[in-house]
């Protein structure tokens, strides 16, 4: 009898889920390279009128790095699922709710 491949079906949870940090970001800039995909995850606060100026000045605004992840082209597509499923399930449970006042960050 020839081996065939089987299926197995699992869930992947992390190791500790409590003693894992949480890291704030309200900034993702993605850029590829024939082998990957690099999300760089920033954190960018309310801008003052001398960051404002500078920016203008300038077209950047800097601001800091809080994660960088490099993850294969071959879980994107996965990712990409799993970020839909989650937004058509938060649009399910909140689109009722009245939007949000004042900045996003």
């Amino acid at each position: 009898m020839a081996d065939e491949p089987r299926q197995v079906n699992f869930t992947i949870v992390p190791a500790d889920p409590g003693g894992t940090d949480r890291t704030y970001a309200n900034f993702c800039g993605v850029s590829h390279t024939p082998f990957d995909f690099t999300l760089t995850f920033c954190e960018v606060q309310p801008l003052s009128d001398q960051d404002i100026q500078a920016a203008q000045q300038e077209h950047v605004v800097k601001a800091p790095v809080r994660a960088r992840l490099v993850v294969p082209v071959q879980i994107i597509p996965s990712l990409i699922a799993a970020l839909q499923d989650q937004l058509r399930s938060y649009n399910d449970a909140y689109a009722s709710a009245p939007p949000a006042k004042g900045p996003v960050h």
